[in-house]
């Protein structure tokens, strides 16, 4: 068995993007029970591996299957530049679930021609081909070279620039002929202003113009992606026959029947009795579920994470919600926008048993569910952090020399190695926790009114949350860090890479388009910007590099205080022209010397700005009879290896689904 010290973590690197393991440590230690419901619910969280390729993108299941086809079948040399460059482009479409980069958005450029692939193409047998019905080996290639190779068409997944129509620049497959005014418009006279339990409108579908008229393609048993949802909810059926209680037992059975009628409102009673289960130890999340990929921020991309509660680590994220009340109480932001009384919040920190869809490869680190703002409002939330994947993280970035070469000196690198673990961990739990749970909106707000924005500044309030509360005596008090500097590390590490060291994730020249790095580049600048007079925050030069210095902590702190009032307001007002302002003047553009001279520095480093997992791999044991007697968990599974099985295993849409 493989220890902590002996584990493999980093597996291999290409392009931007590194792939790592991470261990499920006390996965053994569960009972037979428990491991048997682990195991079904991972192989439901596969099953829906197609839907979010197609969500990305209507050619990207066609796209996948054509490549794989080249790799798995051609006879010739494949030790050229270009069938090399041919394997790098088909690992990044299986770690980004499409044709465009998972993060930026931006369409892969092929390092291979498009005359390379058709001469691989054309010497294979027409029967490994991923033809549509009637459809010819030349049509394929007409449809799906342009979309591969010419950059003009489908550029951006996700379009996100001001002043663009959202929809028709943006190749995510959640809209088909219809306008963003035309969207906007149809889920606008959906909503009923006088309707304290609105539905998250428009989250399982696809909108789509069909003779001139507006129709959702409802995402359900018998509607679209109905068969992989027929799979998902076949494993979700066994799991329910080992669930640990009638809590999980009933939570299974609402997901079953939101899959099978499509209907919000079931989905909202799901959600309900999800976030109220907070005694079982295994849980999971499996559905459409984040917006992120969706320019409008409304409709939800699939994904799944099945885990375990940490019971040691997760006492501290459980000191945190018991005094969620507190924390309300005490925030900088008007009276007006804080809730009165905090209703349900729960938080642990858990073990990912396996990821899947929109969490995988790359995953979030931490989660705050649900989403809908008045079940959050009258029954909570449910918080995680991911502690074997942050650990994963941790293990992986050791001495790698990324610190050495942007930390100022020797005092900040002290802080980070002193605290970073403490205080990262603790930033992610009081984001999660209570950041996203924390203030109102005003009455008669539309939840969607900050639009294309909401994103953007949702992240900024739960991540100011936690930088404003992080100094505060309380953590001392609470036993939560370990004296009052260890916040300090925290507030470096965040100013340096909303300033500075997130930029390696940016191609030249262009500007900040996903909703995290926006938010933390807002907070970083404005913090830069207002602190220009007194120098709290300034960028130095040392012997020509650039550099963060942080002059005066305390006052960074009521910086940070100062913009999370605003940022509650701009939420609680629904101010869309605010968050506008807010977002473009301090969240979208790039320093372009600044830029150049971050890309340089990092690229001698020989590192991957983004990073990703391989799930383990689960093998039910069983008797003569069939019966399940263990489950066991195998960490040696290689990357293209375990992307070419779930290929095979897991193949549950036809080609062009939605073409």
């Amino acid at each position: 068995m493989m220890t902590k010290d002996t584990f493999d973590y980093v597996v291999e690197q290409f392009a931007d993007l590194q792939i790592l393991r991470y261990r499920v440590p006390g996965f053994e230690e569960l009972s037979l029970k428990q491991k048997e419901l682990i195991y079904y619910l991972s192989q439901a969280a596969l099953e829906g591996r197609d839907i979010l390729f197609d969500q990305n993108g209507k050619y990207n299941l066609q796209i996948r299957h054509l490549l794989e086809a080249a790799y798995l079948h051609f006879e010739g040399d494949r030790t050229t530049e270009e069938f090399k460059a041919l394997e790098v482009y088909l690992k990044r479409v299986w770690f980004a679930s499409g044709i465009h980069h998972h993060y930026s958005c931006d369409k892969f450029v092929p390092g291979f021609s498009e005359s390379y692939l058709k001469g691989i193409l054309d010497g294979l047998d027409e029967a490994l081909l991923p033809l549509r019905e009637g459809e010819s080996r030349e049509a394929m290639y007409a449809t799906l070279f342009p979309v591969m190779f010419d950059p003009s068409v489908m550029p951006k997944r996700v379009n996100q620039a001001d002043g663009e129509d959202l929809l028709q620049t943006s190749a995510a497959n959640y809209y088909e002929g219809v306008t963003q005014e035309e969207a906007e418009a149809f889920y606008a006279g959906m909503k009923d202003a006088e309707d304290t339990e609105p539905v998250m409108y428009g989250m399982n579908s696809r909108l789509v113009k069909k003779d001139g008229k507006l129709e959702e393609e409802v995402w359900k048993v018998g509607g679209m992606y109905s068969e992989p949802i027929v799979k998902i909810i076949g494993w979700l059926e066994k799991a329910m026959e080992v669930a640990e209680n009638e809590a999980q037992r009933k939570v299974i059975a609402l997901l079953i029947g939101f899959y099978r009628s499509g209907d919000l409102k079931e989905f909202d009673a799901y959600s309900i009795a999800w976030l109220k289960d907070v005694d079982s130890r295994v849980d999971f999340v499996n559905g459409f579920i984040e917006t992120y990929g969706d320019p409008l921020g409304m409709k939800a991309s699939w994904e799944s994470i099945v885990n375990f509660k940490d019971l040691e680590a997760t006492r501290r994220t459980e000191i945190i919600s018991s005094e969620a009340q507190w924390f309300e109480d005490h925030s900088p932001v008007d009276a007006r926008f804080k809730k009165e009384c905090v209703k349900g919040v729960s938080a642990k920190v858990i073990t990912a048993a396996i990821l899947a869809g929109d969490l995988y490869p790359a995953s979030a680190i931490g989660i705050n569910l649900p989403n809908s703002n008045w079940i959050r409002s009258v029954h909570g939330s449910k918080s995680v952090t991911i502690g074997n994947l942050t650990e994963a993280y941790s293990q992986a970035a050791r001495g790698n020399g990324f610190r050495q070469e942007f930390v100022y000196s020797d005092v900040e690198h002290e802080l980070m190695d002193r605290y970073s673990d403490i205080t990262d961990d603790l930033h992610t739990d009081l984001h999660e926790c209570l950041g996203h749970g924390s203030g109102k909106l005003l009455p008669g707000v539309d939840p969607d009114a900050l639009k294309a924005y909401g994103a953007t500044v949702e992240e900024a309030r739960a991540d100011l949350f936690g930088l404003y509360y992080l100094p505060d005596a309380k953590m001392v008090a609470l036993g939560l860090v370990p004296d009052a500097e260890a916040y300090k590390a925290e507030y470096y590490g965040y100013m340096m890479n909303g300033l500075m060291t997130q930029l390696v994730r940016i191609e030249p020249g262009c500007n900040v388009e996903e909703a995290h790095m926006r938010n933390r580049q807002l907070i970083a600048r404005w913090a830069l910007e207002h602190s220009k007079a007194d120098k709290a925050v300034e960028i130095v030069k040392v012997d020509g590099k650039s550099f963060v210095r942080i002059n005066d902590y305390v006052r960074l702190h009521a910086l940070f205080g100062e913009l999370l009032a605003e940022i509650q307001r701009i939420k609680s007002e629904g101010d869309f022209e605010a968050a506008r302002q807010l977002v473009e003047q301090y969240g979208v553009q790039v320093d372009p010397l600044l830029h150049a001279e971050v890309l340089d520095r990092y690229r001698k480093l020989n590192l991957a700005p983004y990073k990703g997992f391989i799930n383990p791999v689960y093998t039910a044991v069983t008797d003569e009879a069939g019966k399940i007697t263990d489950v066991t968990v195998s960490y040696t599974e290689g990357y293209a290896e375990q992307m070419l099985r779930y290929g095979r295993d897991y193949d549950n849409l036809p080609v062009g689904v939605s073409c």
